[in-house]
């Protein structure tokens, strides 16, 4: 399947954009730099595992995607708590974390399928 056509891919693509374009003037580098990393790791990751042959390969790099996302919902938590995300947008992007996880969790399930026994 392309990656393209993932509703997940789609969703976090937008939201690392949705962050980008957040910290764009933001003066700290150190923390606009690991949250803008953490958030364009997941449909990176996204992308390189659905591009893999194996399915233990597809399902390693949806791990990693969805690892980088708890990553991301860390930052975001601690972007608000320091006031550098508003609290009802923190709100949104920490929602859509939870969301694309579980739809992570959901395309590793399927994956699994094309793993023999």
């Amino acid at each position: 399947m392309d990656f393209e056509r993932l509703e997940v891919w789609k969703r976090s693509a937008r939201l690392s954009a949705d962050l980008y374009r957040h910290f764009t003037g933001s003066r700290d580098f150190g923390f606009k730099d690991q949250i803008t990393r953490s958030g364009l790791s997941v449909p990176c990751n996204i992308a390189e595992g659905m591009t893999r042959h194996s399915a233990k390969d597809r399902i390693k790099f949806l791990y990693i995607a969805k690892g980088s996302c708890a990553e991301l919902r860390t930052q975001i938590y601690i972007g608000m708590e320091i006031g550098y995300i508003e609290r009802e947008k923190g709100c949104l992007w920490v929602a859509e974390t939870k969301e694309i996880a579980a739809m992570l969790t959901g395309l590793i399930r399927k994956q699994s399928d094309f793993i023999p026994d």
